[in-house]
């Protein structure tokens, strides 16, 4: 069923004291997009940066959401770190909190919370985790969204639990005969217009063309472009005009949802 309306995130915050991943400001950025997925300290942001980033994201009435990561800023949480589901979890929780507690003082509420890097894709595939991290949003965040992928356990643990989830289309990755993405940690300049007609695409059709030339089904609430893709902001234009000109409204998630 093509969808009439969709949320468009993108991982911000991405810096560290004077260091800032990607060749875009979130300046920019923010005002491109309605839902901002906020680097929690791990993989990277600091308490100035995530004070600064949360309160951009207000004033541009964007969605604030908690981005959790690895505990790996040499490695911007794209690599994979061993751990228990409970020191894992632990992890999340400390980083959560720090943001919900900027977003209160900025006067806005948590809207999701979306994993970062490879401890999403871990989640992807991890029930244990999974199932640990959903136990603990049903009980600090239960009208909180978590977003993951369609395909993933992530998504069907935590509608088995009844807990708010929201899928992502992933606009500046590639993706796999299993509807998955394929996972990487660098990626070149991408084609704007391309990107585009890739989310045009999966919004009226609900398919997407994997890298070996198939078409799978893909249902989702949320695009999701990457602040550190290069030419992110000709990117995150290129996809506003299109989808508009497609007759596709961009919203917040919390607007999508009715929270």
């Amino acid at each position: 069923m093509a969808l009439s309306a969709v949320d468009i995130n993108c991982d911000m915050g991405e810096g560290y004291g004077t260091w800032q991943l990607g060749d875009t400001s979130d300046d920019v950025l923010m005002g491109l997009i309605s839902s901002a997925n906020i680097a929690a300290g791990f993989h990277a942001g600091d308490p100035n940066l995530i004070d600064r980033t949360v309160r951009l994201a207000a004033e541009h009435g964007v969605g604030v959401g908690a981005h959790p990561g690895y505990r790996d800023l040499q490695g911007f949480g794209r690599r994979r770190i061993d751990g228990s589901a409970a020191e894992l979890v632990n992890d999340i929780i400390y980083q959560v909190g720090a943001l919900k507690e900027f977003a209160k003082r900025h006067g806005v509420r948590l809207q999701h919370v979306k994993p970062h890097g490879a401890l999403y894709m871990e989640l992807a595939g991890n029930d244990e985790l999974s199932d640990a991290f959903i136990a603990y949003m049903r009980k600090v965040e239960p009208d909180t969204p978590i977003f993951c992928m369609g395909m993933s356990r992530t998504y069907e643990l935590a509608r088995q639990a009844g807990h708010p989830v929201a899928r992502e289309f992933f606009a500046d990755r590639d993706y796999g005969d299993d509807g998955a993405i394929v996972f990487t940690r660098r990626v070149g300049r991408l084609d704007p217009e391309a990107i585009a007609a890739k989310v045009v695409k999966a919004c009226r059709t609900g398919k997407v063309t994997t890298v070996t030339g198939n078409e799978v089904d893909i249902a989702f609430e949320t695009v999701c472009f990457h602040s550190d893709t290069p030419g992110s902001a000709d990117i995150a234009r290129t996809l506003r005009s299109r989808l508009t000109e497609a007759g596709i409204k961009i919203v917040p998630l919390s607007q999508l949802l009715n929270r």
